[in-house]
C-alpha cells in the first residue's frame, strides 16, 4: 500500500519531488488549518508541517500518522511531547535556515540605520528633501546585543563581525567562542543599540521581552525580531514604541498571522512590519522542503529521524 504525506500546496518544488521520487502520495492542501487537514489529510502517514498550529486533537482525525516534519527551527506550534506519547517523531530543519535568515537580520540593521523605506517612500511622495532633515546613523562603533547564541545566532554574530560593531550576547547555554563577548541579559539590553531576537520559545523566553526591559533599553535603540512571536509582549512594543521608549522596531512574526486590518500595528509608525520573511529566499526554501522531506522519509522507511524534537514513548 501506498503511504502518504500532507504538504501544503505551496512547499517549494524541490521537497514534493523528493517525497514523490521516493514513491509517496502527496495530499497537498491549500491550507493547513485543523479544519482542513481533518478534513483531507485523515489518511496521512507522515505530515510536513508550516507555521499554522497543530492541536492534539488531531491525533483521533489522523490515526495513521507518524511523523510530523516541521518545515524551519521553530516548533512551538506543536505539542512534541503529547504526539511523543502517541508514538509520533516531530522533527525541525535545524540547518537549512539559518544563514538566510542571519542576512535578513543583517540587511534590516543596515535598512533601519540609513532609513531606506523612509527615503524612498518619501521620494515617490515628491518631497526629495525629507531625507536631509531625517539622517540615518552609523552602524560602526555601535554594540549589537544578540538574545541567543545558537545556530542563527552564531552566524548573526559571524556576518556582524564585518560591520566592526561591539558584538555582545546573552544565551545561560552559551559557550565563549572569541567572537562575541557573553553577557547577562540587563547588560545587554542596557548597553546594546540594536537587539535582535533568536531565542527558542519556551516557559521562561514567552514574553520574556515586555515593559521592563523595554525600560532598560536605550530610547535610541533598535529591536529586531525574526525569531518568534511569542518571545515578546507585543501590546508592551507597540506602548515602548510609540512612548519613545525605544526608536524603531522591526517585525516579523506576529501573534496572528496574516495580523488583521485592525491590528494596533498598522498604527505604530515607527516600526517596520514585514509578513514573516526571515527566511523566504528560493534556495532557503528548497532547503527546509528538502530537510523535513527527508525527516518524513526516514521515519516512513523504519528509520530514526536525524532532527527531532522529541522521544517515542
Amino acid at each position: 500500500m501506498t503511504l502518504k504525506v500532507s504538504v501544503p500546496a505551496s512547499l517549494s518544488q524541490a521537497g514534493k519531488d523528493y517525497l514523490t521520487n521516493k514513491g509517496y502520495t502527496l495530499i497537498e492542501t491549500a491550507d493547513q488549518s485543523a479544519a482542513t487537514l481533518a478534513k483531507e489529510a485523515t489518511d496521512a502517514d507522515g505530515i510536513v508541517l508550516m507555521t499554522e498550529p497543530f492541536p492534539n486533537s488531531l491525533a483521533d482525525q489522523l490515526p495513521n500518522l507518524k511523523v510530523i516534519a516541521r518545515h524551519g527551527v521553530g516548533y512551538d506550534n506543536v505539542d512534541q511531547d503529547f504526539w511523543g506519547q502517541r508514538g509520533v517523531w516531530v522533527t525541525v530543519t535545524p540547518h537549512a535556515n539559518a544563514a538566510t535568515v542571519a542576512e535578513t537580520t543583517l540587511a534590516s540593521m543596515l535598512m533601519v540605520s540609513k532609513n531606506l523605506v523612509e527615503d524612498t517612500n518619501h521620494l515617490r511622495q515628491g518631497d526629495w528633501d525629507w531625507a536631509a532633515s531625517h539622517k540615518g546613523f552609523d552602524l560602526a562603533g555601535k554594540t549589537l546585543g544578540i538574545m541567543g547564541y545558537g545556530r542563527i545566532g552564531r552566524m548573526v554574530a559571524k556576518k556582524a563581525a564585518a560591520l566592526d560593531m561591539k558584538l555582545l550576547a546573552y544565551d545561560p547555554f552559551a559557550k565563549d567562542d572569541g567572537l562575541v563577548t557573553l553577557v547577562d541579559k540587563e547588560t545587554l539590553l542596557k548597553e546594546a543599540d540594536v537587539v535582535t531576537l533568536h531565542m527558542v520559545v519556551n516557559e521562561e523566553t514567552t514574553h520574556s521581552i515586555g515593559a521592563h526591559e523595554f525600560g532598560l533599553m536605550k530610547d535610541s535603540a533598535v529591536l529586531i525580531n525574526f525569531g518568534r512571536a511569542a518571545l515578546v509582549d507585543q501590546a508592551a512594543m507597540q506602548k515602548a514604541l510609540t512612548k519613545g521608549e525605544i526608536a524603531h522596531a522591526v517585525v516579523d512574526v506576529f501573534d496572528q498571522e496574516p495580523i488583521p486590518e485592525d491590528d494596533p500595528w498598522r498604527q505604530v509608525p515607527n516600526v517596520t512590519l514585514t509578513p514573516h520573511i526571515a527566511s523566504n529566499t528560493v534556495e532557503c526554501m528548497a532547503r527546509m522542503a528538502t530537510d523535513a522531506a527527508n525527516e518524513v522519509a526516514r521515519v516512513l522507511e523504519g528509520n530514526d529521524p536525524q532532527w527531532p524534537v522529541n522521544k517515542l514513548s
